[in-house]
């Protein structure tokens, strides 16, 4: 997820140098969201105290 949010804010940051705002503003955005997203699912994942899980 966390991925994703990179990918979206390169794809802003090229965006904004070419000129295309619309294009920019909307692709940070989109990467505000992912990131938020990837902490809260981490944050998740800790508090929930499992493991990993073995499959048989």
């Amino acid at each position: 997820m966390l991925h994703y949010a990179v990918v979206f804010f390169v794809i802003a940051l090229i965006a904004a140098v070419l000129g295309f705002r619309g294009i920019a503003g909307m692709s940070a955005q989109i990467g505000w969201l992912f990131a938020v997203l990837a902490v809260v699912v981490l944050a998740v994942a800790l508090l929930s105290g499992r493991g990993p899980t073995s499959i048989p």
